[in-house]
């Protein structure tokens, strides 16, 4: 299905046009790292008050024990300030040029290993091209298509929006509905205990809020009209669901359909709604038999009990690091509802490719018919993905710049790190190069930003088709590492 350009009233948003962003961290730094040169993130917040509350306890203890009789207290050592690790990228490093990324890349980009190779490499600080190999091309993307999704929802939705849970009343006495608002990180592990998602809404809250609440239950109304069209989309593998990849698309779920809420591509569930029922009903004390499938009551109707998911920002995040399909989809989805269009999969893809053209992207050559790349059936240009990931390296020109494709750098995967890159990368290019993976039966692909050997931001996309993941992938490991070994000039 060629992806279509919808017709849509809603305006660009603000901000994307600005040109600019906030300082771009050095590829292959840790967000914990780079806190420090370009703002701390709430985990290290609650650290660094802790530290401040410390000191204080330390000061005023010593006041204390001076003034108390017949007590010296020994010299408190006042910790040194604290000096930023890493800085902003120099604005004024060297440029490289078209020849000499041709010099670093056209030796490695004819190796036989890489199958039909397209890419490119820009300067985003410019927008020059600095390599182009077929970069036009529609090619099988695997998962690097998620960049697109997560691209969409952060142009369409609100970065701070949460995705929400609702129990509601039911139409009897003694029924109530457990509503999907489209969280796949709702989990049915208890507090204290994790899953793959970080921080993820819980079914025991919701439980918990309904029998404090002293609503009856004796039967549970599963509501997932939320999306529209079937669960799986065409291209899948019929073994995608068993194989862990991937469960029916449904509004609601929990632990992304897992069967194992630990495994991140552990087989999953082929009714994630009613299973999510299920549990909630074993919860609430209510026979299994009694969960069904239907729809809330309309109207004007109070919640009983709501629960809510991370941000957006960082489910997009989250989605991009771990390459997790079922977010993607549901992102992809919720960008569909939100752009008022329909929430089946071609509507989903059709509004993904929409707010990409409303944006300013030129989407010709791309063909989406899901939101996470699983399908055999997606095309992407290498020079979209390209110019995406440029869009969001743009570097900032003052403090005041914003641009919300940010969480699409912050959520790459570190080579030989974290996510789909810890285990790449096992020379040059690692802790250094960013990028997005992307792997289907002889389809391999990368793509993401480096820093070159120059201190000069770079974006690239690699993708190779016709041989092996096997084989094709440390080749592509290969040409993302060249660049960071060269100044390319």
């Amino acid at each position: 299905m060629a992806a279509e350009t919808p017709v849509t009233t809603r305006a660009p948003r603000p901000g994307f046009y600005s040109g600019a962003a906030p300082a771009v961290p050095p590829p292959g730094c840790s967000e914990e790292v780079a806190g420090v040169a370009f703002g701390v993130r709430p985990g290290q917040r609650r650290a660094l008050a802790a530290l401040v509350v410390l000191m204080m306890a330390v000061s005023t203890g010593s006041a204390v024990a001076l003034t108390a009789p017949r007590f010296i207290a020994p010299p408190v050592a006042v910790p040194p300030e604290p000096v930023p690790l890493l800085g902003p990228l120099a604005p004024d490093a060297p440029q490289p040029t078209a020849a000499g990324v041709a010099a670093a890349l056209d030796p490695l980009a004819s190796s036989a290993a890489l199958g039909r190779l397209t890419g490119t490499v820009l300067d985003p600080a410019t927008g020059a091209v600095l390599w182009n190999r077929g970069a036009e091309r529609g090619t099988v993307p695997g998962s690097t298509a998620k960049l697109l999704t997560a691209a969409a929802a952060l142009l369409t939705l609100d970065p701070t929006e949460r995705l929400a849970t609702r129990v509601l009343p039911g139409g009897q006495p003694g029924t109530i509905v457990l509503v999907g608002g489209g969280d796949p990180t709702l989990t049915a592990l208890p507090a204290g205990t994790d899953g793959v998602y970080p921080e993820p809404s819980r079914l025991a809250d919701l439980a918990d809020t309904v029998k404090a609440s002293g609503t009856k239950v004796d039967r549970i109304v599963v509501d997932a009209s939320r999306y529209s069209g079937g669960g799986l989309a065409e291209g899948w593998s019929p073994g995608d669901v068993a194989g862990g990849y991937v469960t029916p698309i449904e509004a609601l779920m929990i632990d992304g359909g897992r069967i194992d809420p630990a495994l991140q591509d552990g087989p999953r569930v082929q009714d994630p709604a009613l299973t999510a029922g299920r549990a909630f009903a074993r919860l609430l004390g209510v026979e299994e038999r009694n969960v069904t499938a239907g729809t809330a009551p309309t109207g004007d109707v109070r919640s009983i009990a709501s629960v809510f998911s991370a941000p957006v920002a960082e489910l997009v995040e989250h989605a991009i690091r771990t390459s997790d399909n079922v977010l993607a989809e549901m992102l992809a989805r919720e960008v569909a509802l939100a752009r008022e269009g329909d929430t089946s999969f071609a509507g989903a893809a059709d509004e993904v490719t929409g707010a990409l053209n409303q944006a300013g992207f030129d989407t010709s050559g791309l063909v989406l018919v899901d939101g996470s790349g699983l399908s055999t059936r997606d095309r992407v240009p290498a020079r979209l993905l390209g110019a995406v990931l440029a869009a969001a390296a743009v570097p900032a020109q003052s403090r005041r710049d914003t641009l919300f494709l940010r969480p699409l750098l912050t959520g790459l995967p570190v080579a030989g790190g974290d996510g789909t890159l810890d285990d790449r990368f096992t020379g040059t290019g690692r802790g250094v190069v960013r990028a997005k993976t992307g792997t289907l039966t002889g389809v391999s692909s990368l793509a993401g930003v480096v820093t070159d050997g120059d201190g000069r931001l770079l974006v690239f996309a690699f993708m190779s088709t016709g041989t092996s993941p096997a084989v094709a992938r440390p080749e592509l490991d290969r040409l993302a590492a060249s660049l960071s070994g060269c100044g390319c000039r």
